[in-house]
């Protein structure tokens, strides 16, 4: 299968890079082919600017490439850190200029945008890892855990993607090296399980 990954932490010593070590070793180990992007790395630029906006519109290389990758998939797996119950800015601007109209999603005949898109993403299947300093309960009791909407409803759900698995690690903060371990181990474990290798 071709597996997306999309790594967004600025940090290349956090617990965000770790997971993304943890899952390709899982992909490359059931011989998946993998389209890897360290988004700040990569230093992309997420501002989408106004002559993108149109289907129709001519695109950078860059994007043009992703948009390829993303169409091409067969799975989905993001990778980021829950800032103020949202991905950071630079996850955002891939969305905004990767998930785009004619790529990820599409209005049928006859609606002019006002009604429900069509989508249009052949990926199976999407994870997300997040990491966060935020009980599980509280993120839910308090927040409603906007990142869970967001990825689920608002993104995959509208290109197409009907499953959709998604962790939350924390807290991070006092979290302990054993425990960690464990984590990247769970998040290993369940790639294998969602992109298992037919017979």
């Amino acid at each position: 299968m071709k597996i997306s990954i999309i790594l967004a932490h600025p940090d290349k010593g956090s617990f965000n890079h770790a997971i993304a070590g943890a899952v390709l070793q899982a992909l490359e180990t059931n011989r998946h082919q993998v389209f890897f992007h360290d988004l700040y790395a990569e230093q992309f630029d997420a501002i989408l600017p106004a002559g993108e906006i149109a289907r129709e519109a001519a695109l950078p290389a860059v994007i043009a490439g992703h948009c390829r990758e993303i169409a091409a998939a067969d799975g989905i797996i993001i990778i980021h850190p829950n800032w103020w119950g949202q991905p950071p800015a630079i996850l955002k601007g891939w969305v905004d200029r990767v998930i785009r109209p004619g790529v990820a999603y599409e209005f049928l005949e006859g609606d002019g945008g006002e009604g429900v898109p069509h989508g249009l993403l052949k990926a199976r299947a999407a994870l997300v890892f997040n990491t966060s300093n935020t009980a599980a309960a509280r993120e839910v009791a308090v927040f409603g855990d906007p990142l869970e909407t967001l990825w689920k409803n608002c993104i995959f759900g509208l290109c197409g993607i009907r499953e959709f698995h998604r962790r939350m690690f924390g807290i991070m903060v006092v979290s302990s090296e054993q425990q960690r371990k464990k984590w990247l181990a769970e998040a290993a474990e369940m790639v294998k399980n969602v992109f298992a290798v037919e017979a």
